[in-house]
């Protein structure tokens, strides 16, 4: 009898480990008692992606843990597997927070939603002042083959040569400022929009409008177009992540958004920012993004060696976009944006 019980014991023992017990006096937690840091980290980590929104925006980080928002789906399988090395049922029950969180925001961009056709292309592309190829990308850009083309961060040494190489396919362009339209379709109704943080005196204008609407006449009726360079944002010594200008901007662009009449709207430019980002709650509220609807993935456009974010924006009302897709690089820090709409 005394083998039988031995028996029985080593393998009640052996049962009542994996169901992550532990004899009377055993020092060693259970495995849902195990990796408790872990744990935290993945509730965090939820928690982090569900109320980010929520968070005080101190110092601009706030925005800044926006920006790169999608970026922290990547420590999931860093605690994942911090998890299985540890056996610890629990952090792996609780990694079931930021996987579902992270993919109710992310997982309609990981499929291709892109179909065929469109009425209209659009390409938006922040040209980069530094650009030491302007003539270069401008016929790249007109190889593409849309129907309008917007340009963001104009020089006005650089403006007049894309002038000059896209004026045989794009007959009609407007330039304010920074900021220009070529179009193969006739221009009007074409104005500044102010989008600065400061008010500029009329006799002396700090700076040069970074914003201009027009109206585009296609077949199927008028189109209000928008093109927007956003204040940059800039990382401070004492200050933190700067974010006023920029934040400021969207707000009037939002602003002049609600006050357009035309059923038909299209919003393009380099925003400095993603749409993730609480500064574009006003913008976002009225207009739907190319890429989100009908992109391939999350179409970063930033930086070009190795883009993790899309700040680059193609956002729409009253009209359906059919595609949206980046093109190969240029000359700038930045990747041109695309998007097929349809009426």
């Amino acid at each position: 009898m005394t083998p039988v019980d031995t028996a029985e014991t080593g393998q009640g023992g052996s049962a009542a480990q994996d169901e992550g017990t532990r004899p009377a006096g055993d020092p060693r937690p259970g495995r849902w008692r195990r990796g408790s840091v872990l744990t935290t980290c993945a509730l965090l980590l939820g928690l982090l992606l569900l109320l980010h929104g929520q968070l005080p925006d101190w110092a601009g980080l706030g925005s800044l843990l926006e920006t790169f928002l999608p970026w922290f789906g990547l420590l999931v399988p860093v605690l994942l597997a911090g998890a299985l090395w540890r056996r610890s049922t629990s952090a792996v029950v609780a990694l079931l927070l930021p996987v579902t969180v992270w993919l109710s925001h992310f997982g309609g961009l990981l499929a291709d939603k892109s179909h065929q056709g469109g009425d209209l292309t659009v390409v938006s592309h922040n040209v980069n002042a530094d650009n030491r190829d302007p003539a270069g990308t401008a016929r790249d850009l007109a190889a593409s083959g849309a129907d309008v083309l917007a340009l963001e961060e104009l020089t006005d040494r650089a403006t007049g040569v894309y002038e000059t190489e896209l004026a045989k396919g794009y007959p009609y362009h407007t330039v304010q400022g920074t900021v220009g339209l070529w179009s193969k379709l006739p221009l009007s109704d074409t104005r500044p929009v102010d989008v600065l943080w400061q008010p500029r005196p009329a006799d002396n204008p700090v700076e040069p409008p970074r914003a201009l609407r027009t109206t585009v006449a296609t077949r199927k009726g008028p189109l209000a177009v928008y093109v927007v360079h956003l204040g940059s944002v800039r990382v401070m010594p004492r200050g933190g992540f700067w974010t006023d200008t920029r934040n400021a901007g969207a707000k009037k662009l939002a602003g002049a958004v609600a006050a357009e009449r035309s059923e038909r709207v299209v919003v393009v430019g380099d925003f400095n920012g993603t749409m993730d980002d609480r500064a574009f709650d006003g913008l976002a509220s009225q207009l739907r993004s190319a890429q989100d609807v009908a992109g391939d993935g999350f179409g970063f456009s930033w930086p070009t060696d190795f883009p993790m974010v899309r700040i680059d924006q193609i956002l729409v009302r009253g009209v359906a976009p059919r595609s949206a897709w980046l093109l190969p690089a240029t000359g700038s820090d930045h990747r041109p944006v695309a998007a097929g709409i349809s009426w």
